[in-house]
């Protein structure tokens, strides 16, 4: 068999598996004749030529709609707003004598996992999604700017990030109102300039403002969140599976007021920018068992925590949130035999031990410039395969 790699994501972790298996690399990408095709862009072209049932290839074609900041934040307002109608529709229908056994049994159906055969617990959004306003909605621009006028009275810190860019790029701060009022007039002028009126794509305003969760729990310190992976193995049908994956940390002490978004921001393309990286590199990323004996020694007595919090309840919250975001998008991804996809899942928690889901990320890192990274995404990268 035949297999092409685009891009350098896990480029030598794919090929050292996809070659120990007996397959030949080819180099052009016009080729079709591949079994194989794993590449970090998507090209329509990719798709266009896709033969279904005979060939893999990475990366659901509209995988945005699960891992775009606009895309999830629909995804899971939508999923919501049909689920609790369907709720509703369902306690109706129980109660009318006249239902037919078999349409019951079907409205039933609709909440079990087929794997487990068991309900699926529906989330609230509020409870693990930081509150989030859309920036290229008139509606909710205006209802962020008039609720962040009271907020940031009171201390709260808004995070700005565009839509479809990933390794912190875009990001930043608003705490405080001039912040705001500057990312206001900036709007504005986007908006006002005619040639942005005449784009049929409004790109500059595609971004969202999030509540920042101003409390996180902090390892020796510092600010830290969990990265999990999602594995979309089969469209046809549907077969999805949860991984572990490692813990990030920032290489500072964690000031809230700090406008270094190195303090901020966890992930390695950010933390290589502060000038201890080098210095600090192994220690800004722990294993998951590290972290599990990190808050069996300091937070569970204290926090009144079962022993392993992190291997039970902090995991099953994990995997709770992700089946909840996997069922949000699911109707809506392009499903054909062959499409394949991993999603990277970043978690926070904060002080309270509460999850928060930050998002969700194609393409995820697959780099083992570390101890633990190098033990991690080997079998990552091995698994999906």
């Amino acid at each position: 068999p035949l297999f092409y790699i685009g891009g350098g994501n896990g480029n030598a972790l794919v090929n050292g598996y996809c070659v120990s298996k007996g397959w030949q690399r080819i180099y052009d990408k016009s080729r079709e004749d591949y079994k194989l095709k794993w590449c970090e862009v998507k090209s329509q072209a990719n798709y266009y030529s896709f033969r279904e049932g005979e060939q893999l290839i990475y990366q659901i074609p509209n995988n945005k709609v699960l891992t775009t900041k606009i895309g999830l934040l629909s995804s899971l307002r939508e999923y919501e707003r049909v689920m609790s109608k369907f709720k509703k529709n369902e306690t109706t229908c129980s109660k009318k004598k006249k239902k037919s056994q078999d349409e019951i049994l079907l409205l039933n159906q609709t909440w079990l996992r087929p794997e487990l055969g068991q309900p699926i617990m529906l989330l609230k959004l509020d409870d693990f999604f930081p509150e989030t306003f859309r920036m290229d909605l008139k509606d909710e621009r205006e209802s962020f700017f008039a609720l962040s006028n009271v907020c940031t009275q009171e201390g709260q810190v808004w995070i700005c990030k565009p839509t479809g860019m990933n390794q912190g790029r875009g990001i930043f701060l608003l705490k405080s109102q001039e912040d705001i009022a500057d990312f206001r007039a900036k709007l504005q002028n986007i908006e006002d300039n005619p040639v942005y009126r005449k784009q049929p794509f409004k790109s500059p305003q595609a971004r969202i403002v999030q509540r920042y969760i101003h409390n996180p729990l902090l390892l020796e310190s510092k600010k830290f969140d969990v990265r999990s992976f999602l594995l979309i193995a089969s469209t046809v049908p549907y077969v999805v599976f949860f991984r572990h994956g490692y813990v990030r940390l920032t290489c500072n002490s964690y000031d809230p007021r700090s406008d270094d978004l190195t303090a901020h921001l966890t992930n390695q393309y950010m933390q290589k920018k502060n000038p201890l990286y080098n210095e600090l590199k192994e220690e800004t990323v722990w294993s998951m068992e590290r972290l599990n004996n990190y808050i069996n020694e300091k937070f569970a007595a204290a926090k009144g925590l079962p022993q392993d919090w992190v291997f039970t309840v902090f995991t099953k919250r994990m995997q709770q949130i992700t089946m909840h975001c996997f069922c949000a998008a699911k109707p809506k991804l392009d499903c054909k035999l062959g499409y394949f996809d991993l999603i990277g899942c970043d978690f926070l928690i904060d002080e309270d031990f509460k999850v928060w889901l930050l998002e969700m990320n194609c393409n995820p890192a697959l780099h083992t410039n570390c101890e633990v990274l190098t033990d991690v995404i080997p079998n990552v990268v091995n698994e999906t395969l």
